[in-house]
């Protein structure tokens, strides 16, 4: 090999590759929780990247926020199911998309550090539908909700239930629940079922993906990941047959 090409080692020098080679079978670290380490938060910023997206469709196009916002009847009798996932991409104003983007900004990042690529965006999409699913139990039929507060706040969730595992302070996450709550509850306008739903769903998650015992650990993380999606499947289902049954007397 070339002195310009050497590479130093412990002892002595390397060749270039050699140094790639050995590269390739060094194992990437795993996090507390199973899921490979995530030095850049990178699904995070596809997230925002996402939501911004479609802000920026809504404000060009207005019918897009009507025909993918979550509405009840919609999902009922004409089988847009989807509405349940593709609202919580949309928002009404810049307010409102701002200061989510912000949340998931300054929360996502050290979730997906902590949790890995996967897992994480597991966590934000399960949260996602769990906020729409009490949207969809609980709200009037022809009641219009859109927004990524259900998935902000399972990650609120999470934080508080990871940190908990990890034995940090969590008083600043309770804080900032608690805040957000009353938020919820004081304000006019918002969907507190898509917030409760949200956390609650965040919180499990996060209690299984955390407290998964070692052995066969992903397995388990999986599976529960499924039942819950399962659930939320029953859940529809008879939520769906109820509105139908009342529409039809």
């Amino acid at each position: 090999m070339c002195p310009e090409c050497m590479r130093s080692a412990a002892v002595g020098h390397q060749c270039v590759e050699c140094v790639n080679e050995g590269a390739r079978s060094v194992r990437r670290a795993t996090t507390a929780f199973g899921g490979r380490e995530a030095n850049i938060p990178l699904v995070t910023y596809v997230l925002i990247a996402i939501n911004a997206a479609m802000f920026v469709v809504q404000l060009v196009s207005p019918e897009f926020e009507k025909a993918f916002f979550l509405w009840p009847n919609g999902v009922a009798h004409y089988d847009q199911y989807y509405r349940l996932l593709t609202s919580g991409f949309l928002h009404t104003g810049i307010t409102h998309v701002a200061f989510n983007m912000l949340a998931l900004y300054f929360t996502g990042p050290a979730l997906e550090r902590a949790m890995g690529h996967t897992r994480f965006l597991a966590l934000y999409l399960l949260s996602l539908l769990g906020g729409s699913v009490l949207v969809y139990l609980l709200t009037p039929v022809g009641t219009p909700t859109l927004g990524a507060s259900g998935a902000i706040f399972g990650l609120f969730g999470a934080s508080f239930v990871l940190a908990r595992k990890l034995q940090f302070d969590v008083r600043g996450i309770v804080g900032l629940i608690v805040i957000n709550l009353v938020i919820t509850f004081v304000v006019p306008g918002i969907s507190w079922q898509g917030h409760v739903g949200g956390l609650v769903t965040g919180a499990a998650v996060a209690a299984v993906f955390g407290y998964a015992p070692r052995a066969n650990r992903a397995l388990i993380q999986a599976a529960c990941s499924v039942a819950i999606l399962a659930l939320f499947a029953a859940l529809i289902w008879w939520r769906t047959g109820v509105i139908v049954t009342d529409f039809r007397y």
